[in-house]
């Protein structure tokens, strides 16, 4: 039995964050070292009151608008995110009740990141080939610039808010092919928000600043830059030849690279690295930055236009955990 993708849509807040923004708080952070470094002109950020569940039900409620499908033919949810509604309930839960979904589904939320969506495409595939679901809904969302200190214009350059909403089903446009899986535990303190959970709950208000400027805070987002950069350029192209592999294919059988976008630096010396043809190398993070688990569904809905049929496309994310994974769609 397969799974595919039969439709995917995304939501987007409607405040916008420019460079130019960006440049009026920090001067001595032109726009135009900005677009260059980081490949991202402008980034949406969620509203005050504005929740990944908020944003998951508005992503949900397109896909519904945006193609043909009844939505008491979900019969499970789940919902990638780390900036959950509460420590409980399950988001999922809540986002299930404002949809009026079914009530007898399953429905569950995953705290993962930047490799969250292929996790995500693991988790439905693996539901539907058991017999347990025949269609589930693969919901993204995070507000990461809650996180951020408002100070760090290295995040808030990168960073933006967004949720994603895909159907993954018995049959559809895209197969979901076989997966490659991988985490590293040990580096879980390069990328973090240390304090508000169980095991330090309170704050620490511990915020110091580099020779740089920029903030070091257990109570924001803190990402080690260099580490995450060797973490990547080590394991994203072993991840690529052994998906490959995996799905029996190579090189030239794939049509379309979608990586998780983290920013343009990193991909560009992803792609020489792993001489990928220019082409075939999607890169959509211009108007939207880093939405952690939500780039890659965005990057695949922005690029169906291209699509056709025979055609592979090799999904990879990698960052937060750290974890990564990587999949073939096959159209």
């Amino acid at each position: 039995m397969s799974a595919y993708i039969k439709a995917i849509s995304y939501y987007l807040p409607e405040k916008v964050l420019s460079n130019e923004d960006i440049s009026r708080q920090f001067p001595e952070w032109p726009t135009a070292k900005i677009a260059q470094k980081v490949g991202i002109v402008e980034r949406h950020i969620s509203a005050g009151n504005e929740t990944a569940g908020d944003m998951a039900l508005h992503a949900a409620e397109k896909l519904f608008a945006e193609h043909p499908i009844n939505k008491n033919d979900v019969d499970f949810l789940i919902l990638c995110t780390q900036s959950p509604d509460y420590f409980l309930p399950s988001t999922s839960c809540v986002v299930q009740d404002k949809l009026g979904l079914r009530k007898d589904i399953g429905a569950f939320d995953y705290n993962l990141g930047c490799s969250g969506y292929v996790y995500g495409l693991a988790v439905a595939k693996g539901l539907i080939v058991a017999g347990i679901a025949n269609n589930v809904l693969l919901l993204t969302s995070e507000t990461y610039t809650k996180y951020i200190h408002p100070q760090d214009k290295g995040n808030q350059t990168i960073f933006g808010d967004a949720a994603s909403a895909t159907l993954v089903s018995r049959d559809g446009w895209g197969e979901i092919g076989d997966f490659v899986l991988g985490t590293d535990g040990s580096g879980a303190d390069e990328l973090i928000v240390k304090s508000g959970a169980s095991r330090h709950p309170l704050s620490y208000n511990d915020t110091q600043f580099d020779d740089g400027g920029n903030p070091i805070s257990s109570d924001h987002l803190y990402m080690n830059g260099g580490e995450i950069f060797t973490f990547t350029i080590e394991k994203v192209p072993m991840l690529i030849n052994q998906t490959l592999s995996k799905n029996k294919l190579i090189r030239s059988d794939i049509d379309l690279y979608v990586l998780h976008q983290a920013n343009k630096y990193i991909l560009d010396f992803l792609r020489k690295k792993i001489e990928i043809p220019e082409e075939k190398f999607y890169l959509n993070m211009e108007h939207v930055g880093n939405t952690v688990s939500s780039t890659i569904p965005i990057a695949l809905a922005d690029s169906t236009s291209r699509i056709s049929t025979p055609y592979n496309i090799l999904l990879a994310g990698f960052g937060v955990g750290l974890s990564w994974g990587a999949t073939i769609i096959k159209c």
